[in-house]
């Protein structure tokens, strides 16, 4: 039986045990709180010092004056709540009816578009006036749009908001009902992080700032989907959309394109 004790600094696994853990944390430390923090090219993790404070959680006041990071594209500005655009008055719809003259060749002299542009019959008001404050800021960009949207005053955007939600809405075609829907829709995929398209744009509940899919020419609704993925589009508010376009396999994005641009007549 050996008489060597385990806890003694003479005891060669001890000491090299010791070493070895000693060896680890170091690198641990060295490669987390100054090499990867010092590559990164934010404001916060220049400087050896600032990179091991950053890495560490600790509030850098020292930086508190520093200019914020512009974003690199765009962003939407518009404050959007279920009680904006609530009441608009006769006037209003009067007023937008005549504004959208210039909208019949792609929109429909009633909303609904005879070519891939989004019909705006029944449309939400608060979706109408969110796009068209992104097309003129350049939040949202597009070769017709941007232009025609360049020249309109914020009460212009409101009264064509009023006038298309005043519209009624495509009736339903016969013989399709929630039954029929793709999984994606109805169910959505949680394991990948994508919702039901049902809870935001009708069927289930609807967001403030969601439009109303039905309807839809499919190929417009793919374009979008398609453009949230690649992230040339982005002025969904919080990046819900790219979230979760991004995540759509090709098929899941034609298969839902198809269902809503089906559900009407």
């Amino acid at each position: 039986m050996s008489e060597e004790r385990l806890f003694s600094w003479s005891n060669r696994w001890l000491k090299t045990s010791v070493i070895a853990t000693a060896a680890v944390f170091v690198f641990g430390v060295a490669v987390g709180f100054v090499w990867l923090p010092s590559v990164q090219r934010d404001a916060q993790f220049q400087g050896l010092w600032n990179a091991i404070c950053s890495a560490a959680g600790v509030p850098q006041h020292w930086l508190a004056n520093e200019a914020p990071v512009a974003p690199h594209v765009r962003l939407s500005k518009v404050e959007v709540t279920p009680q904006l655009l609530a009441g608009a008055t006769r006037l209003s719809i009067g007023r937008g009816a005549t504004l959208s003259l210039r909208c019949t060749m792609c929109h429909g002299e009633r909303g609904m578009s005879g070519a891939n542009s989004p019909n705006l019959a029944g449309q939400y008001a608060i979706m109408v006036y969110k796009q068209l404050q992104d097309f003129q800021s350049g939040a949202r960009a597009n070769a017709v749009m941007s232009p025609m949207a360049a020249n309109l005053s914020d009460q212009d955007m409101r009264d064509l908001a009023a006038y298309y939600a005043s519209l009624p809405r495509p009736r339903l075609a016969q013989g399709l009902d929630a039954a029929g829907a793709p999984g994606i829709v109805l169910h959505g995929a949680p394991l990948r992080n994508i919702p039901a398209c049902a809870t935001c744009h009708g069927g289930i509940d609807n967001k403030a700032g969601s439009p109303w899919l039905d309807g839809l020419p499919a190929a417009y609704t793919q374009a979008q989907l398609q453009a949230f993925a690649s992230g040339e589009r982005h002025n969904d508010i919080s990046e819900q959309m790219r979230n979760i376009a991004r995540n759509m396999t090709p098929d899941e994005i034609a298969a839902a394109a198809s269902y809503y641009a089906n559900l009407t007549r």
